[in-house]
């Protein structure tokens, strides 16, 4: 079926709305948006869906949303009887249509004979995958698009474990999308009936209160803050979102006197209207919050993502200014910090690990190997760090301390297989506080942590390819790097040519091929002859390849000129 078929059967789908069958009629005209909205579905992976909102196949809306909630449950039914009793978690976060997305999930999955728990209002996406794991679900939904524009929104999917799907499980529902009738295989159920006949049963404080004690369990180090309490002052912010009420919560029984809100980002919208873009990797949206610190005197400033999975945070250089931390070198600060603190306080474990992604700094694992612990990488995403914890747990070659990846997400403890802002704020904090006692602050801290282990630096390029087109040169450029590989790069000779789609490794002077452990994903990665680490890799949740750039060297200054000279290179992927 063309485009223009798919967008006439949607035109004249008893399904739509008359307001929905108005936005198509508006755009009957737009050969080239019709073409956007309807050339192919929108993708399933294991990071389930994610598109800008309005009516079409490419787009996230509640057509969209019933298909592949469907979808997920006939993979669901096939478990057994057994999986649709232990049901499903579902979460949502504070964007435009979140809840209206997150009610139909419900709806779909009730009609479908499964048991739902449904948040009653919006939470933190870490709450949902401990939802899952609290309550013994089969599975999990999240309606969120993350740290994306207010235009976007999307579909998490967990599985039993708490993580995000495993591709197989994803490739299963991506297989019954393509095979299901987007509407007239959807069977749903009225969500009052639901409700009152116990399909769907809704979650709320009870729920926080066992998600906190969790999180409060993570603590090591109390007597530091309790030493620090009267008089270190922090400002927080949640970016308008879902962060807005357990983190003041959590940091209020971490001890904190002075937690300083940004009043007028604490106030739930999806359309972000203080802010260009509710991500805290941009330190423009930081900007209430350092005017709020500096005329406060706080040392240092915490914002959560809107689902509040991820957390960045500015530092006081010592001179009344902020500047944003990395989330490497956020990770790095608390890694090491971590590993001082349970030792300080006896609560190292036996064969303790640190867990990274392949594009996160090689600092984390200088940190840890220095320290003693093993440093294991993964592919990029929590779903693959949680998969590695279980795996070195449950065989005991390990105690999982920390799991982190440079997009300013960290998991602690064992509550949760997802990033966490919440606990990832407690821990932070009372870094933070502990450095305070030493008359230091994380900016001091950092500057230590370089004299120690050595000067890192790292850039992440967003080469952004928008629509159909774009999809295009994204698979051409990767294409193109693999049918001719780089010897040489910016002046500088290629060692090491890294395919983990295959898992093989060419060594450049003599050909030689080795392989690696990891395989399977669509990355590239170069190991030049100066030490520095170049990763190729599109983005799987927006339309983008990233580059990420990781250097080192005899001071900061040569570490961030190699970035800048491997910047350069990255521009030109784009043309």
């Amino acid at each position: 079926m063309s485009y223009k078929d798919t967008y006439e059967k949607w035109l004249h789908s008893p399904a739509l709305s008359p307001a929905e069958k108005a936005e198509l009629e508006s755009i009957s005209g737009d050969e080239k948006e019709i073409e956007s909205r309807f050339f192919a579905p929108l993708e399933f992976g294991t990071a389930g869906l994610r598109g800008t909102m309005c009516v079409g196949l490419h787009q996230m809306n509640v057509h969209v949303i019933r298909h592949a909630t469907q979808a997920f449950a006939e993979v669901i039914k096939a478990e057994g009887k057994e999986a649709m009793e232990r049901g499903v978690a579902i979460c949502f976060d504070c964007r435009n249509h979140s809840d209206e997305f997150a009610r139909e999930t419900a709806c779909v999955m009730a009609g479908n004979g499964i048991q739902v728990r449904l948040f009653e209002s919006l939470r933190p996406t870490p709450e949902v995958s401990f939802a899952v794991r609290e309550y013994g679900c089969i599975a999990g939904v999240n309606v969120t698009a993350s740290h994306n524009p207010k235009e976007y929104n999307g579909y998490k999917v967990y599985w039993q474990d708490g993580a995000q799907l495993p591709p197989h499980h994803a490739d299963a529902i991506a297989k019954k999308m393509a095979e299901l009738d987007l509407f007239d295989s959807i069977v749903r159920m009225d969500y009052d009936e639901a409700v009152k006949a116990g399909r769907i049963t809704l979650m709320g404080e009870e729920t926080d209160e066992k998600f906190l004690a969790n999180v409060m369990g993570q603590v090591n180090d109390q007597a530091a803050v309790d030493k620090v309490a009267d008089t270190f002052k922090m400002v927080y912010t949640p970016f308008h979102g879902t962060g807005y009420k357990l983190i003041p919560e959590a940091l209020k029984r971490l001890g904190m006197k002075h937690v300083i809100c940004v009043s007028e980002q604490m106030v739930i919208d999806g359309n972000f209207p203080t802010v260009v873009s509710p991500n805290p990797e941009n330190p423009e949206g930081f900007y209430l919050a350092v005017d709020i610190a500096k005329k406060e005197g706080a040392d240092f400033i915490l914002g959560s993502d809107p689902d509040a999975d991820r957390v960045g945070i500015m530092v006081n250089t010592g001179n009344g200014e902020f500047k944003v931390l990395t989330g490497n070198q956020t990770g790095v600060l608390l890694l090491d910090y971590l590993i001082g603190a349970k030792r300080r306080t006896g609560k190292m474990p036996d064969k303790p690990v640190a867990l990274k992604t392949i594009v996160t700094t090689e600092m984390a694992r200088k940190v840890a190997e220095v320290n003693g612990l093993k440093c294991y990488d993964t592919f990029t995403g929590f779903k693959f760090l949680a998969e590695k914890k279980d795996k070195l747990e449950s065989s005991g070659e390990g105690k999982v301390i920390f799991s982190y990846e440079e997009s300013y997400g960290y998991m602690l403890g064992d509550y949760v297989r997802d990033k966490d802002a919440v606990s990832a704020s407690v821990e932070l904090t009372e870094m933070a506080a502990w450095y305070a006692d030493q008359g230091m602050t994380l900016y001091d801290a950092l500057q230590k942590l370089f004299e120690k282990y050595g000067h890192y630096r790292e850039r992440t390029m967003n080469l952004v390819m928008p629509g159909l087109d774009g999809l295009k040169k994204m698979a051409g450029l990767m294409a193109g790097l693999r049918e001719n590989p780089p010897a040489e790069i910016a002046g500088v000779a290629v060692r090491q040519q890294k395919d983990y789609q295959d898992g093989s490794v060419v060594n450049v002077a003599d050909g030689s091929r080795e392989t690696m452990e990891l395989s399977g994903s669509n990355v590239l990665r170069y190991e030049m002859a100066d030490g520095t680490s170049l990763i190729v890799r599109p983005s799987g949740t927006e339309p983008k390849v990233k580059v990420y750039i990781l250097a080192n060297g005899a001071s900061g200054q040569e570490a961030e000129d190699k970035v800048a000279q491997y910047a350069a290179w990255a521009e030109t992927l784009k043309n």
